[in-house]
């Protein structure tokens, strides 16, 4: 009977049936964006391995010795334009045209 009663009461309360899971999902989103946000700030704590940085060190990269790397491997040298076939003008399309 008391089953019932409660059933009946979610079915019928509209701030039963769509107040508390709106609540429930703004309080539970709040805690799950903090712990989210939590470990962004745990991540800059972490410390690199000593021999991982010296190596990061040792190998400098510029810009420019990037560029002369990629500028000798392209082929925009050698680049050409080609037109490909239209096939959406057939040939009545184009009598049609003429016509006009």
């Amino acid at each position: 009977m008391f089953a019932y009663a409660v059933r009946r009461a979610l079915r019928k309360n509209k701030t039963l049936r769509y107040g508390v899971p709106m609540l429930l999902l703004i309080v539970g989103g709040s805690f799950g964006l903090r712990e989210f946000s939590q470990i962004r700030y745990d991540a800059v704590k972490i410390k690199i391995d000593p021999e991982l940085e010296k190596k990061l060190k040792m190998n400098k990269v510029s810009l420019e010795s990037e560029y002369e790397t990629g500028n000798k491997q392209t082929v925009l040298d050698r680049w050409m334009t080609h037109k490909g076939p239209i096939h959406s003008v057939g040939k009545s399309s184009v009598n049609l045209i003429k016509f006009l």
